[in-house]
């Protein structure tokens, strides 16, 4: 696969995979953990080296099973974690992103995930309670000492970007970017080229919408996260079918899938990206890999972004409560 280059020099595969469903957020969690344990090598296997995870999935279990995946092949990979909630009695509480805090998720992180360095280390939520330059002087100790190799943001603003990295070189920002959710485009991704800072974007399928396999006579289970979601809301999800329906128009021109084509547009938006879709199963990987091998011409990307924009998108990507979260 494809090797793309973040900031500071980071090198990872064009196409990551994002762990947190493995554990939370789509319904029943996988009852088989060695299934999800030979998801997570089977990607390797095919090319995959980028991993993100949290110390809040679970909570804490997603990074149990990312170590006990990745810890024979730990020197293969580069492995994404994120700091910044309280967490008590299993739940979390709000934000934290105290320097004393952070040092703690990180050496309890690094217990978890059976390494002696976190590779990506992302501040999970911009904290108000916290100066960033008192965020990005604690990262930095732990890189000093060589726990953290880079240092990463999440759903930060422009601003925010620019005073971490004037005080610690910033490696990546992770914040939702596709085809139906550009938020991104009109400040943030400026700032990333000027600042040389790479991003990963989650939820690049939308949530698993963009796939087409989302329509509005589908039942969520209990405990799947877009069932609080505006977006997904019955009469939303009719509104943005049309969005489903020209990228599975180009999808067919190109004998490919809407996932493939999807993440083939996101890919194609800069070198310096490397989106980070989640499943559970080793056929929707490799799907999504397929992606990387999918050239769409300079007319199909403007038509599809095009397209895209003169769709527009019905209902907000994220409930009140988790936007305020948030620094789009």
């Amino acid at each position: 696969m494809e090797i793309r280059t973040l900031g500071q020099g980071l090198q990872v595969s064009a196409l990551g995979l994002g762990c947190m469903g493995m554990s939370q957020s789509y319904g029943p969690n996988p009852g088989d953990r060695d299934e999800m344990i030979a998801v997570l090598r089977g990607a390797v296997e095919r090319g995959v080296t980028f991993f993100d995870t949290a110390e809040v999935y679970g909570p804490y279990g997603n990074e149990e099973l990312v170590g006990e995946a990745l810890q024979p092949l730990r020197d293969q990979v580069v492995i994404a974690t994120k700091f910044g909630w309280g967490i008590r009695d299993g739940r979390s509480v709000g934000l934290d992103s105290r320097p004393e805090q952070t040092r703690r998720v990180a050496d309890a992180s690094l217990r978890r995930l059976r390494t002696d360095r976190i590779d990506l280390f992302f501040q999970h939520r911009v904290d108000p309670a916290v100066p960033i330059e008192d965020v990005a002087g604690a990262v930095a100790e732990l890189i000093a000492e060589g726990k953290v190799k880079h240092f990463g943001l999440s759903e930060a603003g422009a601003g925010t970007i620019r005073r971490a990295h004037a005080a610690h070189p910033v490696t990546a920002l992770q914040s939702e970017y596709s085809l139906w959710t550009r938020d991104i485009e009109a400040e943030i991704l400026p700032t990333l080229d000027e600042l040389g800072v790479g991003l990963v974007p989650f939820s690049p399928l939308g949530k698993g919408f963009l796939t087409g396999t989302v329509s509005t006579t589908t039942e969520f289970t209990p405990g799947d996260i877009r069932t609080t979601i505006p977006r997904f809301t019955e009469a939303n999800r009719a509104a943005n079918q049309a969005l489903v329906d020209l990228i599975t128009q180009v999808a067919t021109a190109h004998e490919s899938t809407p996932a493939q084509v999807a993440l083939a547009w996101l890919l194609a938006q800069r070198p310096s990206i490397a989106p980070i879709p989640g499943t559970r199963l080793l056929q929707r990987l490799e799907e999504n890999i397929g992606a990387t091998r999918l050239d769409l011409s300079a007319d199909d990307l403007a038509a599809l972004g095009g397209a895209a924009t003169r769709v527009g998108v019905a209902g907000a990507r994220y409930n009140e409560e988790m936007q305020k979260m948030t620094e789009l």
